[in-house]
């Protein structure tokens, strides 16, 4: 099966420090996580609690092709039970 991200939700994860979302592979649901330090890169920024979360979703729907990339492309390499991308990740892309 295909890996594929018809949901386009996402959310914040304050517990992991990651945005979360969910692609599918045929009935399957895989969820997916990006930390925060991959999507936001200044320092002001990740110390800023108050608006951390809108700069984080924000910079998400920026960069959602790169990220839909980079997971699909983490899931081929194996199965598991959810997967977190880095910014290594994102860099690769």
């Amino acid at each position: 099966m295909m890996l594929a991200f018809p949901n386009p939700s996402r959310s914040f994860d304050r517990t992991r420090n990651a945005v979360r979302f969910t692609g599918y592979d045929g009935m399957f649901e895989v969820p997916f996580f990006v930390e925060i330090g991959a999507l936001v890169t200044s320092a002001i920024e990740l110390r800023m609690s108050d608006t951390l979360e809108a700069t984080s979703l924000s910079a998400f729907d920026a960069s959602r092709a790169s990220i839909h990339a980079a997971a699909f492309k983490i899931y081929s390499g194996g199965r598991r039970t959810n997967y977190t991308l880095t910014a290594a990740d994102l860099r690769q892309e």
